[in-house]
């Protein structure tokens, strides 16, 4: 596999596990708001699972968006 071919199967594989994370986070919300648990309890879990969300997605997202180094600049 070529460079570029493994760095287009590394994008794809990270833009994969971005949109699984973003299916359990949204079942996970879901299940929440079934849940008769009151307004004060759904805002403490909906902010811990948002948090939660958010430390699993950023880095998947900022190495997609990261700039691609192939060689060091010439002197």
């Amino acid at each position: 596999m070529s460079r570029e071919e493994q760095r287009q199967a590394m994008r794809a594989t990270r833009e994969g596990l971005i949109e699984d994370l973003e299916d359990l986070y949204r079942r996970a919300f879901d299940r929440i708001s079934e849940q008769d648990l009151g307004e004060g309890a759904i805002a403490r879990l909906t902010q811990l699972l948002l948090r939660s969300r958010e430390a699993a997605i950023t880095p998947l997202q900022q190495e997609i968006e990261a700039p691609l180094i192939t060689r060091a600049p010439e002197a």
